[in-house]
């Protein structure tokens, strides 16, 4: 049955992470082509919460911060400098970066301040070197016509893209820092989106918009969305790690599934009027256990903590989505602190290989009812001590409804997880290193002016490739940047440039082909080498295959596979070698031993020639 999400007070709003196609980063002139680069050294930091410029430590800072990690930084020579690590001020900021978030802010009719106010926000999970990243409000007050509905663009940021995240191991991770610092325009919506499906559509527009400035960067990773969705009696979630846009309405409906059932979990248990207990140590009612993990645990000089969940029986196995309980929810907080789940008493023990009698022993020590839940960790003891309070701080925030939370979207479901506790303003304060940036008002009224027409850019494109469909398909393509790139630079007929950028490409990306990896410049390259005749367009899908690195890689490619267009004298050689009964006969047999190398219309003259037509 559809949902009235009206009536469900459904409230969701998006947030569009673009990386920008700049030469340099924000604050730093290091490169940012990152490919295939060894790190020359690594370094190694650890972080803690300070308070932001209200005076206070941040909720999500504060529960980063006690889970006391390691953080390990690949440092590249051509990519990353004293900037990137903190220990060099921040250089002036990129010029284009800011041009183009100016120009893109233009693009939904929002306003500008007078100024630019670099800020510090500050990010504890390791994707910073610095435990903060650099944010600039660049625009305010803009809006977006969707359909028939004109969506509020509240505010257009631009900041530093964070560090690529390559190993996670427990309670210690490894970050790339090549990336770190590359331009990323941040565009918000307000939360006045009406249901999951004009979500999507919201979303589909801006990343439009943002590929249309022609200084979006192309590839996996390279746009992220963000989506905020909160329902009457929830309260705002943030999901994280969508970059898959076809996922994103069955997203948001499991998340507005998991918070009614929350909220109908917060109800039970305020009905029952339901309590946490405090942990304690039972490991010696386990001295002879047969349950393998906590066996292990004790053997290896570990405890076992256990807590009692009062009247919360029967509530730890409630489903919130298919294959997600409460419990996996404790679950997931528990491993913040370094250890793999918990037992609890929903489950069947048996499974863990605890007996009936060690059961009864753990409700005696609890002091549990028949009424009450219990759960259990076992682990080293600072480990078993940290996750106790994490599973214990969630168990308590299901008596008060939906935790206010940033979640991760999971990468083979349209369920989430949990990452950390939805971060407020007192993670933010100025950066004292950059001095404001002034803006021109009236370059900026003349942005505005010349802002894009989607309507007119998509008549142009369909005038140009002659085919209604494929031009629809290259204006919402990400190859479109690249497609103009192309086009600019030489004389193909741009219907040819259209058909191997949506089709050919999409084909050998199916073929388990990384087609994506091949550079727009290599790309002009190779359709270079087809006006100059020197390949034929079923040569460009044979040297698209082989992926290409360079111009010289083309032509030695080119020369090796037999990939030489026949030059028209070759042609006419060739039909009357392969003359048959008819035209379609003789072309055949030249198709079927030369098709790679024959121009269809070259091939089409000869045999007319050969046939006196």
């Amino acid at each position: 049955m559809a949902l009235d999400y009206k009536e469900l007070g459904f409230k969701c709003g998006l947030e569009i992470h673009q990386r920008l196609d700049t030469k340099t980063k924000l604050f730093c002139r290091c490169s940012t082509d990152s490919k295939d680069q060894n790190p020359i050294m690594e370094i190694e930091r650890y972080q803690r919460a300070v308070a932001g410029e209200t005076g206070l430590i941040d909720r999500s800072t504060s529960f980063e911060s006690s889970r006391k990690r390691e953080f390990r930084y690949k440092v590249f020579r051509n990519t990353t400098c004293l900037v990137d690590i903190d220990e060099e001020p921040p250089h002036s900021p990129n010029k284009e970066a800011i041009g183009t978030a100016l120009r893109i802010s233009a693009y939904v009719d929002a306003d500008v301040p007078d100024e630019i106010q670099p800020m510090r926000k500050e990010v504890l999970d390791g994707s910073d070197p610095s435990a903060f990243q650099r944010s600039m409000m660049v625009a305010y007050g803009g809006k977006l016509q969707v359909g028939n509905r004109l969506i509020n663009i509240p505010s257009v940021f631009l900041e530093e893209e964070s560090s690529g995240i390559e190993d996670t191991k427990g309670e210690k991770a490894t970050y790339r820092t090549d990336r770190l610092g590359i331009p990323l325009i941040e565009v918000d919506t307000d939360p006045s989106i009406a249901n999951p499906a004009e979500a999507k559509e919201v979303a589909k527009q801006i990343g439009l918009l943002l590929r249309l400035s022609g200084r979006a960067q192309r590839g996996i990773g390279s746009i992220r969305q963000d989506v905020n969705v909160s329902i009457k009696r929830g309260t705002r979630v943030e999901i994280k790690g969508l970059q898959e846009l076809d996922r994103m309405d069955s997203i948001i409906e499991k998340e507005v599934e998991r918070q009614r059932n929350l909220v109908e979990i917060m109800d039970e248990l305020n009905k029952r009027k339901a309590s946490v207990g405090k942990p304690q140590d039972i490991t010696k009612i386990f001295k002879d256990t047969k349950a393998a993990i906590i066996d292990n645990s004790i053997k290896s000089n570990g405890v076992v903590l256990g807590a009692k969940l009062n009247k919360f029986k029967g509530i730890v196995c409630r489903e919130i989505n298919e294959g997600k309980r409460l419990g996996t929810e404790i679950s997931e907080y528990t491993k913040k602190g370094g250890v793999k789940g918990i037992i609890h008493s929903d489950e069947n023990l048996e499974k863990y290989g605890l007996t009936e009698k060690e059961a009864e022993e753990i409700r005696a020590a609890l002091k549990a009812s028949e009424d009450d839940a219990f759960i259990l960790i076992a682990a080293e003891q600072g480990a078993a001590e940290k996750s106790m309070g994490y599973a214990l701080l969630r168990a308590g925030l299901a008596i008060s409804g939906v935790p206010p939370e940033t979640r991760n979207a999971e990468p083979n479901s349209d369920t989430t997880r949990f990452m950390r506790p939805l971060p407020g303003g007192s993670r933010m304060y100025p950066e004292t290193d950059i001095l404001p940036i002034s803006i021109d008002p009236g370059s900026y009224a003349k942005m505005k002016k010349e802002k894009l027409s989607i309507q007119e850019i998509s008549r142009k494109l369909e005038e140009e490739i002659g085919n209604k469909q494929l031009s629809d398909q290259m204006l919402w393509s990400h190859n479109f940047q690249t497609y103009n790139y192309i086009k600019e630079n030489i004389s193909v007929k741009p219907n040819v440039i259209a058909g191997i950028l949506l089709e050919k490409l999409t084909e050998l990306r199916r073929k388990g082909i990384p087609a994506d990896e091949i550079s727009a410049e290599v790309l002009l390259e190779i359709f270079k080498r087809y006006e100059k005749e020197k390949i034929t367009r079923l040569g460009i899908e044979e040297v698209l295959k082989l992926l290409p690195k360079s111009p010289a890689d083309i032509d030695r490619l080119i020369k090796t596979k037999g990939l030489s267009r026949f030059t028209k004298a070759e042609v006419e050689e060739i039909v009357r070698k392969n003359k048959g009964k008819d035209a379609n006969d003789t072309r055949n047999r030249v198709m079927s031993k030369h098709r790679i190398n024959v121009d269809g219309e070259e091939l089409n003259s000869a045999i007319k020639k050969a046939f006196g037509v």
